[in-house]
């Protein structure tokens, strides 16, 4: 059986990097090409030492004809604007792409350009598009040739309160989203805000209640339950390189007990590898997912104030970004979900 050939564009980012990393272990992948633009002509080794002797291709430059006639797959890791104007004719080249950027994930009208600052993408396009959602949308992702890859604290967020959510078990306009992230989240692009300085052994609130990521989990949370819904949402940046963690918390409907709430989610994930519950008494760290495609949920119900905290953990270049993607290609393609993700977290 053939290899895929896979292109990845915007591969000298930290999740283009990711998906380097991860295709280079992929046992039905290969890559054909890297795409930057800013780095075309070199060698990926001399932009990224640490990758000498092990991929030593150049860079390209960003044709869309000949990425087409190169690729079977393709990847795009670039900032918001950019994968719109490359995408449309891809698709009706008939090669299937999956979108790391925000560029395909809204669905209402003006909400991308109210939030991105950016011109939306072709309506006839963004019908297309499927969210990326592995968990919840595989059968979707499995015939689709337009893959919205969902935002890092989307995926933490929603992976964590879907399935409660949808039971009726709380009420979900009482939510309230405290993110924090790891400085990856802000790509590779340097600004005073991800100065060392500025950011170790400190904790810095940004975006609140203006964070590109609040319409989406509106978005997904309003289509689950058919009810507009709207969240309160906090982010922070934390001195970590990667990882992500949300605390999110919910008045309870019902009197439940946290081994309840376990058992459902038990229930609900069990048919999800990448899904890690935890037990009464224990909560998930960044630490513990690092370098993996998990997301790990814990729970604490407080009968005192009838209220649920849920926590939920990735590293937000793995399952909020690079891994997802290819856990999307191998449900696109037909591999099994875990193919070429199988990595056990990086500890300590």
């Amino acid at each position: 059986m053939e290899l895929v050939k896979a292109g990845i564009v915007g591969a000298s980012g930290y999740s283009g990097l990711e998906l380097i990393r991860l295709l280079l272990g992929h046992p039905e992948v290969e890559i054909e090409t890297i795409v930057s633009p800013s780095n075309a002509g070199f060698k990926l080794n001399e932009v990224f030492p640490h990758l000498t002797n092990i991929q030593n291709c150049e860079f390209d430059a960003l044709d869309v004809n000949d990425l087409a006639s190169k690729v079977d797959v393709v990847f795009f890791a670039t900032p918001a604007g950019i994968s719109s104007q490359s995408i449309p004719s891809l698709i009706e080249m008939g090669i299937p792409c999956i979108d790391l950027s925000g560029d395909f994930r809204l669905k209402g009208n003006g909400l991308y350009e109210e939030w991105y600052n950016h011109s939306s993408p072709p309506a006839q396009v963004l019908e297309q598009a499927v969210y990326g959602l592995s968990e919840f949308y595989p059968e979707e992702i499995a015939n689709a040739n337009l893959i919205a890859n969902p935002g890092c604290y989307p995926t933490a967020s929603l992976l964590g309160i879907l399935p409660i959510i949808q039971q009726d078990w709380v009420d979900p306009s009482s939510l309230i989203i405290d993110g924090k992230s790891g400085l990856s989240g802000a790509g590779r692009k340097t600004s005073l805000a991800a100065h060392f300085s500025e950011v170790n052994e400190n904790v810095s609130a940004y975006k609140l209640g203006k964070h590109q990521h609040i319409p989406e989990i509106e978005q997904l949370l309003s289509m689950q339950i058919e009810k507009e819904i709207q969240v309160t949402f906090a982010t922070h940046l934390i001195p970590l390189t990667r990882g992500m963690m949300c605390s999110m918390y919910m008045n309870l409907l019902t009197e439940k007990t946290t081994n309840q709430v376990i058992e459902l989610y038990q229930s609900f994930y069990e048919n999800h590898p990448f899904i890690r519950i935890m037990p009464e008494g224990k909560w998930p760290t960044p630490k513990g997912v690092a370098g993996s495609n998990y997301c790990d949920i814990g729970f604490s119900v407080d009968d005192r104030t009838n209220r649920i905290t849920v926590i939920s953990v990735i590293d937000n270049l793995m399952k909020g970004a690079a891994g997802q993607a290819v856990q999307n290609m191998n449900l696109r393609f037909g591999f099994a979900e875990t193919e070429g993700l199988m990595l056990s977290p990086v500890f300590p």
